[in-house]
């Protein structure tokens, strides 16, 4: 295909504006082309902020899919919508970007995962903290054995009292759930691609809602409205995997706890281990002596384009592009989201029927 990638935005609310379109826009071989947003007046503002010359808006996705000119869409909309749209849009013959999590559930996820596969579409999902300084380093240390084999973890996603008071976030039809789906699906993401292991065998998990029902509680952004509080506060899982290699998952958006971070794993493996609590930091044994290092991980180490440090969102965005210009698998393969829905989907199974939630084998 062209060197140009010719890209659709749909949605162009806050995640768009303030992710993927600024991301976008600093890539020389992008031209964004088309904008859909439910309010018109968004889709206008992004479309003269962002767009191209001939750029088009759209109230309808159906019209932007339709339109001949485009190439790729990211798909920005509250999650309900994600399986859907992107289905529409891999049909049309569009390239797919969706924001996380893949979908409100395994079964939408996997016809999202057959559709890209049958119309020979690429399809990835926005998980952006692979691309961290500290996440990249750790991946390459678990790819060359530094741990050995990780058969413990945790994946961390605790706010104190940092609900989101805006949008949809609090609406459990629109958005499938609270913390959980919201940033618990990032760590999540993060542990099991540390770990190379997409193998569930059995999840147990709990939900609650325990502080959501607080009137006038102190929160970052203000304080939520008890009634519109429709989600889980808190929730935590524990997860085996077929080889016996376990997860402890803990994600929560009010919790009584100093002890906070998201978008963060622990790994520990047969020669050494390592956390994201303050910095990367790596121990283990050698030559009869325990270690523990600090990882420096200053802008020597940074991804740099014209001169100027990408951010995690920026190596996305690029990576996304070069797969479909280059044709290759892009980093987020569409397999990995789907297990990372299909896990979360159990947790919240589990936590409604008070049993563990039990996976088939995949041969």
């Amino acid at each position: 295909m062209s060197t140009i990638v010719r890209v659709g935005i749909i949605g162009c609310g806050g995640i768009a504006t303030g992710k993927h379109m600024p991301a976008l826009a600093r890539l020389k071989n992008v031209q964004m082309v088309a904008f859909f947003d439910l309010v018109e007046e968004r889709a206008i503002e992004a479309k003269m902020q962002y767009g191209s010359e001939m750029a088009e808006h759209y109230t309808d996705f159906r019209d932007l899919l339709a339109n001949p000119g485009v190439d790729v869409v990211h798909v920005c909309t509250p999650n309900d919508s994600h399986s859907d749209i992107s289905i529409a849009a891999l049909e049309a013959g569009k390239h797919v970007m969706c924001e996380k999590p893949m979908a409100t559930s395994a079964a939408e996820a996997r016809k999202m995962l057959e559709t890209a596969k049958r119309t020979g579409k690429k399809l990835s999902v926005a998980y952006q903290n692979r691309y961290r300084a500290d996440s990249l380093h750790l991946k390459t240390l678990c790819e060359e054995g530094e741990l050995g084999d990780i058969y413990f973890a945790k994946a961390h996603a605790i706010r104190r009292r940092a609900v989101p008071t805006w949008g949809v976030f609090l609406d459990k039809e629109k958005q499938g759930g609270g913390p959980l789906i919201d940033i618990g699906t990032h760590a999540l993401d993060l542990t099991l691609w540390m770990m190379n292991n997409y193998e569930p065998k059995m999840v147990v998990g709990t939900a609650f809602h325990k502080l959501g029902t607080k009137e006038n509680a102190a929160n970052l952004w203000g304080p939520w409205d008890p009634e519109q509080f429709k989600v889980e506060d808190s929730a935590f899982a524990y997860i085996t995997m077929q080889n016996g290699a376990t997860i402890f998952l803990e994600s929560s958006w009010a919790l009584n706890s100093v002890n906070v971070g998201e978008s963060k794993c622990t790994l520990m493996g047969t020669e050494g281990g390592a956390d994201m609590d303050n910095g990367l930091r790596i121990n283990g044994e050698r030559h009869g002596k325990l270690y523990t290092t600090m990882v420096d991980l200053d802008e020597s180490g940074a991804s740099v384009v014209d001169g100027k440090l990408e951010s995690e969102a920026d190596i996305e965005a690029r990576l996304w592009i070069e797969s479909i210009i280059e044709d290759k698998d892009p980093i987020v393969k569409p397999e990995q989201a789907l297990i990372v829905t299909e896990i979360l989907e159990a947790i919240y199974k589990s936590s409604e029927t008070g049993e563990p939630v039990y996976f088939e084998r995949k041969e």
